[in-house]
């Protein structure tokens, strides 16, 4: 597709758009006070008003500049998170908080948006509020400052609300100086590219194809890498699986390192994934 490039560019300038504007929708509803929380599959997996208004809107504009949204020109395909890190917005852990727009093409993560809707939020009155960041493979990958975790420290991200035995086991033959415990896979990823932690292991189903296109995308884009606890890529075609079912171990650097670590067991158990 020799337009791609093109297309490519105005679809991420598109995705910046409204992905600030979706973020400005899940501050105003924060701030109005009425989140209408409804449970989706249990108490850990909830939906509010903000992310149905904020899908609504995301789609709803790109949808008004690109008719044909799912699939442009052969396999130009974008994966949205109106808000990853529901539950921890409930709970008033703003900074967990991101809206995600990802776009694959031939099943590859190639462009990514993550907008904090509350990032400075600590800073108190009267400090701007939200930054977004985006990404293209071989373009590199903008809105923050990239570091690392110091060399030799080993400094694990994981989930804050979906632990299990599995993911536990994994963590731990990690042999991390640190656990962070956060929720949203695209707060764990900046997580990261910020050089907070080294990796972001979760040994479970449970992420799905939305929560990992734009962050991975990013990530790759500044030579991380975010794969199944196999090692195995991820593919985002219109028609593959939702579930991330094989879990989620990701690194800015030394991805072989933490690879060779996952334990047999925890391979095993997700091998059908």
């Amino acid at each position: 597709m020799s337009s791609s490039p093109a297309v490519l560019m105005r679809l991420m300038a598109s995705a910046f758009s409204v992905a600030e504007k979706a973020g400005d929708v899940v501050r105003s509803v924060l701030k109005a006070g009425d989140l209408d929380v409804v449970a989706k599959t249990g108490a850990n997996d909830l939906q509010t008003k903000a992310d149905r208004l904020a899908q609504q809107s995301i789609c709803a504009s790109l949808a008004r500049k690109f008719p044909r949204i799912t699939i442009i020109g052969e396999e130009l395909v974008v994966w949205v998170d109106p808000l990853d890190g529901t539950k921890e917005y409930t709970e008033g852990l703003l900074d967990h908080v991101t809206v995600l727009i990802g776009v694959a093409y031939e099943g590859r993560a190639i462009g990514g948006v993550i907008n904090q809707p509350f990032y400075n939020y600590e800073m108190g009155p009267g400090a701007v509020l939200g930054r977004t960041i985006w990404g293209v493979l071989g373009l590199g990958a903008f809105g923050f400052d990239l570091r690392e975790v110091p060399a030799g420290q080993h400094i694990v991200t994981t989930t804050r609300s979906h632990s299990n035995k599995l993911v536990t086991d994994c963590v731990d033959a990690m042999r991390p100086h640190k656990v962070i415990r956060v929720g949203g896979a695209g707060n764990k990823i900046i997580q990261l590219i910020e050089g907070k932690a080294s990796a972001y292991v979760f040994a479970s189903p449970g992420c799905k194809k939305w929560d990992t296109c734009a962050p991975e995308a990013i990530l790759h884009a500044v030579g991380g890498k975010l794969a199944d606890v196999h090692g195995n890529s991820y593919t985002y075609h219109r028609d593959v699986q939702h579930m991330n079912a094989a879990g989620v171990l990701a690194t800015l650097r030394d991805f072989d390192y933490y690879a060779s670590r996952v334990p047999a067991s925890v391979k095993l158990a997700l091998l059908t994934a």
